[in-house]
């Protein structure tokens, strides 16, 4: 047997980035989890080839400390967890403190970032789990990240990245959902330079349809709104004219206890015979 090795820092950092990163569209869901943890109420993610390339969340949520930035790059740094008894508690989205050490460790990264009651804000710089750069900056209220060159250090990683508009796709699907399921806040998609689209933040759920799907779709919605013992399900269907023969337009967002956020479930996974009317009609958007 060969002998047994403690790997480096930079090859244990790599390998747990591959645990959580995937693709260009993982990035994109941790960060505007993030974003919609800090309370933002208008995030706008940019993306130029698929995101391998570029990708850029910006939000206008609570934002960071000039002391905590470099602190939160770091594995299981976390804002969300003091003690074990918080692990009973939790109402965000995200609370391991992997996401941003693990995107760090395979990408080029940058950081501008302010409190409301901060004079000024902070630029971090950090590559490949390398700091570059941590300064004072002007900057206005939240945070922005910026990410290049995703598995820059990672050559064999690339090789498994699909075509830049599969990316993109992906991208936009994870962010539409994300958008149906927080219709209280203003999501804008913007790809390769063009707005993709633009959700108003109204809190409305139909808004936030209407902004994913489009005119045509929404217009020919039929509300739900329905409750029994304890249960309330709520959202809308589409007329069975429009129904098509796979699930790409089913959404189910069930039992999410924080600011309407969302846990997807597949239709197939409803118990037999509940909410018939609902898992048959192929465009559904429910949430719970």
């Amino acid at each position: 047997m060969p002998p047994i090795n403690i790997l480096s820092k930079e090859i244990s950092e790599l390998i747990a980035a591959g645990e959580v990163i995937e693709r260009p569209s993982s990035v994109i869901k941790e960060l505007v989890e993030n974003s919609i943890d800090s309370g933002a109420r208008h995030i706008t993610v940019e993306i130029k080839n698929g995101g391998t390339t570029y990708m850029r969340v910006t939000d206008d949520g609570c934002g960071m400390s000039f002391g905590d930035v470099p602190k939160a790059f770091l594995r299981h740094a976390t804002s969300k967890i003091t003690a074990k008894e918080d692990l009973d508690n939790i109402l965000t989205l995200g609370f391991r403190g992997e996401a941003l050490a693990s995107v760090a460790a395979v990408a080029r990264v940058e950081v501008l970032t302010k409190q409301r009651e901060d004079a000024l804000g902070t630029l971090y710089a950090i590559e490949g789990s390398e700091e570059k750069a941590h300064e004072e900056s002007g900057c206005p209220d939240g945070t922005t990240i910026i990410i290049r060159d995703l598995f820059y250090n990672v050559p064999a990683r690339q090789k498994f990245m699909k075509k830049d508009v599969t990316e993109a796709n992906a991208v936009s699907n994870i962010l539409q959902k994300i958008t149906m399921s927080h219709p209280d806040v203003a999501f804008k998609l913007i790809r390769d330079n063009r707005v993709e689209f633009n959700s108003s933040g109204d809190g409305e759920l139909f808004s936030a349809v209407y902004a994913v799907y489009g005119r045509d779709f929404a217009r020919d919605l039929m509300e739900v709104d329905y409750e029994y013992e304890g249960i309330h399900v709520g959202g809308y269907v589409i007329k069975p004219l429009y129904s098509k023969n796979n699930r790409a337009f089913q959404n189910f967002f069930v039992n999410f206890p924080a600011r309407l956020s969302v846990i997807p479930l597949k239709a197939s996974s409803s118990p037999s015979g509940a909410n018939t009317r609902v898992a048959i009609v192929e465009r559904t958007v429910i949430s719970a």
